[in-house]
């Protein structure tokens, strides 16, 4: 699976590239919403990992700009916002599950699963 990973913490970046690429997929990692644009304007993705707080806005962004044009990628929010009102913000905001971190590892494997089946 080509994953694209939007996250700009450096030790939860390499963590999270690190374990997907073990665990088989393919792994693009940007660090800011720009880049996360440009990303799924070039290039088709499986599925998107999305931080909702990124240098340059809301990691949400992208994903809601996908849903606009009718794209469907599975998008999983990884974020620290925990307030139940920031968690059904990204649920109805287009992402398909919405994880607060921290996380275990294995937590996120099986959310990856259930969003793209």
């Amino acid at each position: 699976m080509r994953i694209l990973v939007v996250e700009d913490e450096p030790k939860i970046a390499s963590f999270l590239s690190r374990g997907l690429t073990g665990e088989g997929h393919r792994v693009d990692l940007v660090t800011d919403l720009e880049a996360a644009r440009l990303a799924v304007r070039v290039e088709s993705y499986d599925l998107l990992l999305v931080d909702r707080m990124l240098p340059d806005g809301d990691g949400l962004t992208v994903v809601r700009e996908l849903r606009r044009e009718g794209k469907r990628t599975p998008a999983i929010c990884l974020t620290a916002r925990d307030r139940v009102e920031e968690r059904v913000e990204g649920l109805r905001g287009g992402a398909d599950d919405y994880l607060v971190k921290p996380f275990e590892f294995d937590e996120l494997l099986a959310r990856i699963a259930a969003v793209t089946r």
